[in-house]
């Protein structure tokens, strides 16, 4: 009977130095992984790395594939492989389409799809080679099901969706699985309490206060997703545990998304 034993493993995360990444790296860690902790935030992906039994911190800029191949490489020269990719990178910049400019759009686009193209890109080629591997895109419920005022977050994890099930194909064969985790609303992170519940009010013309109660009203379990849901969803698919699955984006929402 297959346990999970990620001990000895090597994993690369990406946007790791702070908040959900860094939840990741340290589980990761927890579990046994040598981990190559990316951000474009150098010092934060350092401050992090510090924390583990074995990390590696490296300036990454997911929008820029020739530093994920740098990134790639210097892992591989360290550690002599990669056999778990965690593409957490990601950016959030709400508003409607008249107040969203062409530049914000382009940008969400460019680290949350672009970015996790050239992350796959840098890293799959060792997989390949080994035959062997997991890559696991962070994605989103709004990669799912389209997001109230925020269009261009929604349009680039649906995109992500899409590569997934695209690079399971081409990856099926070689015994190198891709499957993304669609979470649902982190709403005690930094990223919402510091971020997402002021762009939220001031473009739905409300309070962050109701902001709060009407996500909450909305997963039937009535609780906010945690890092720890995240986590264990992305242990199961680095794990042999799930050797079957490939091309799946698995919802970790409380019952908000089902299909």
């Amino acid at each position: 009977m297959s346990t999970i034993d990620l001990k000895g493993k090597v994993a690369l995360v990406t946007g790791a130095s702070q908040g959900l990444g860094e939840a990741l790296a340290l589980r990761l860690d927890k579990e046994g992984c040598k981990v190559a902790v990316c951000d474009i935030n150098i010092e934060g992906a350092q401050k992090v790395a510090s924390q583990l039994k074995e990390g590696l911190a490296l300036q990454v800029d997911v929008t820029k594939y020739e530093t994920c191949k740098a990134a790639a490489d210097a892992v591989i020269e360290k550690w002599g492989t990669i056999d778990i990719l965690v593409a957490n990178a990601a950016i959030v910049k709400s508003g409607d389409i008249f107040n969203l400019s062409p530049e914000a759009f382009k940008l969400v686009t460019d680290v949350n799809l672009n970015g996790y193209f050239n992350t796959v890109k840098a890293v799959a080629p060792i997989m390949l080679e080994n035959k062997k591997g997991s890559i696991i895109q962070i994605n989103s419920k709004s990669g799912k099901k389209g997001s109230y005022k925020n269009g261009a977050y929604a349009s680039s994890k649906f995109g992500g969706v899409g590569l997934t099930q695209s690079l399971a194909l081409e990856f099926a064969e070689a015994g190198v699985r891709v499957n993304s985790i669609c979470p649902g609303n982190l709403l005690n992170s930094p990223l919402w309490v510091n971020s997402l519940f002021k762009q939220y009010a001031a473009n739905q013309g409300t309070t962050e206060e109701k902001i709060r109660e009407k996500y909450i009203n909305q997963v039937p379990m009535k609780r906010s997703c945690e890092y720890v849901d995240i986590e264990n969803a992305m242990v199961f698919l680095a794990s042999d545990l799930s050797s079957y699955m490939t091309g799946q984006a698995i919802n970790v929402t409380g019952g908000q998304q089902m299909v």
